[in-house]
């Protein structure tokens, strides 16, 4: 079985190399922190991630497995998520979802962060990775979107254009405009990790001035507001209610399309995360 090491790993040379752990955040304590250490081919830490399969959402065409060919320590301080498709043209992938989640306290800052790197693929049409959030509610019996969703980061097809997106309140229109989302876009950089993060400000206890903003290496793109939203309840569900955090690549879907004869699998088209963090001040 062979194993590509991290991009990562292969700067510092071949050997297992100490993970490298979340920042510090200047007015932030950190709640939660994951590094990824562990062995080539190993899985993530069950105490806090879920490797998650029988997952069929979006008309994607991926099945999510729990084999290390999809997903997978690095030995290098990193998580791998790995499409790969099969000489009969199936595709399979990988998604792990935190078992824990998080509540934004009411007067402080919340924020969910990753430090990720794409593949260098030259054709990824329907590669769909994400790293987002779900209101907990969801694992109770509340329907999407009404539970809430926060899409820190997403790409598909290979494009260098980032995606910060909300999901909620009605399946059709509302606040969310569903099923499409309330979405902002930046330019993605084409190499090397980066940080992605959501920052849910509470400090004003006026719900109407409360924001969620989206981050690009320490950098705002893009802030909606409660009055923005417009919808107490809705708001609430975005912001005053728990989170838990999700990384994938899916393939195909109703948004990047299916993949095509030429798209490519592999390390290439994988995403790469180095850490995860959330912040409170």
């Amino acid at each position: 079985m062979r194993f590509q090491q991290s991009l990562f790993a292969s700067v510092v040379g071949p050997a297992l190399v100490a993970a490298i752990a979340p920042p510090n955040v200047p007015g932030m304590n950190i709640v939660f922190a994951e590094d990824f250490e562990g062995p080539a081919g190993g899985s993530p830490n069950g105490n806090n991630w879920n490797i998650m399969d029988a997952i069929n959402t979006n008309n994607e065409v991926q099945t999510y497995t729990t084999s290390n060919q999809n997903v997978q320590t690095s030995g290098g301080g990193t998580i791998q998520f790995v499409p790969r498709k099969s000489p009969a043209g199936l595709w399979t992938s990988g998604r792990i979802e935190t078992k824990g989640a998080w509540t934004p306290a009411p007067g402080k800052v919340f924020s969910i962060q990753a430090n990720i790197l794409m593949g260098n693929n030259a054709n990824k049409q329907g590669i769909w990775p994400a790293f987002w959030a779900l209101g907990d509610a969801m694992r109770h019996g509340t329907q999407w979107p009404q539970a809430g969703e926060i899409d820190i980061m997403e790409q598909v097809n290979g494009l260098l254009t980032g995606y910060g997106t909300l999901h909620c309140g009605t399946s059709l229109g509302g606040p969310c405009n569903e099923p499409i989302g309330r979405a902002k876009t930046t330019a993605m950089p084409a190499d090397g990790f980066h940080t992605w993060g959501v920052k849910i400000d509470l400090t004003n206890a006026d719900w109407r001035a409360q924001t969620i903003s989206w981050t690009l290496d320490g950098n705002v793109y893009s802030t909606v507001s409660g009055a923005d939203i417009n919808d107490a309840p809705v708001w609430s569900s975005l912001a005053h209610s728990p989170l838990y955090v999700i990384l994938n690549v899916a393939v195909g879907g109703d948004w990047p399309g299916k993949p095509n004869a030429a798209t490519q699998d592999g390390y290439g088209s994988m995403m790469e995360v180095q850490w995860v963090a959330i912040y409170s001040s």
